[in-house]
């Protein structure tokens, strides 16, 4: 009796395996599961053939954004959900004045618009507490297309001849 319990045990942990593989699907060599949460993309984790995780975004978008914003304290970077938050940093130069930066990688492709840039800005009143003041548009921009610029540049190394 103890030997059926375990083989019916054994088959009903067979037959779940094989449910939950049945879950994900192959598209273009990549394995998508059923589980995971991608705020941008289509709610599921993603691994290669092998099995191994790998990031939600374009790597080249992803590596840019680190490397544009390696001067700036990172305050969170998340490789899944392609959002990479930096802390605070004042200019040396100009130390009345601060900014942050949060930076979405919205696709998987390197592609223009698969970024958003968000910059922030404080600068000290005339008591010395921090404020909010108004970040220029094109500072969003530079550092957008600083981090276009390093993409393509990381593209192009990595491109076979």
């Amino acid at each position: 009796m103890a030997l059926m319990r375990r083989a019916l045990a054994a088959a009903g942990a067979l037959g779940a395996v094989a449910l939950v593989a049945g879950c994900a699907h192959h598209d273009n060599g990549q394995v998508y599961g059923s589980g995971g949460f991608h705020p941008f993309g289509s709610g599921r984790a993603h691994a290669s053939a092998n099995g191994q995780a790998t990031i939600g975004v374009n790597g080249y978008l992803w590596r840019a954004t680190l490397d544009t914003l390696a001067f700036m304290p990172l305050a969170s970077a998340d490789p899944y959900g392609g959002v990479v938050t930096t802390e605070w940093y004042a200019n040396p130069e100009k130390p009345d004045e601060r900014f942050k930066c949060t930076v979405y990688i919205l696709d998987t492709r390197l592609r223009a618009d698969g970024l958003n840039v968000t910059v922030y800005k404080q600068v000290h009143d005339a008591t010395g507490v921090w404020v909010d003041a108004a970040a220029s548009d094109q500072t969003a921009i530079d550092i957008e297309n600083a981090i276009l610029t390093r993409a393509r540049q990381l593209r192009l190394s990595n491109v076979t001849h």
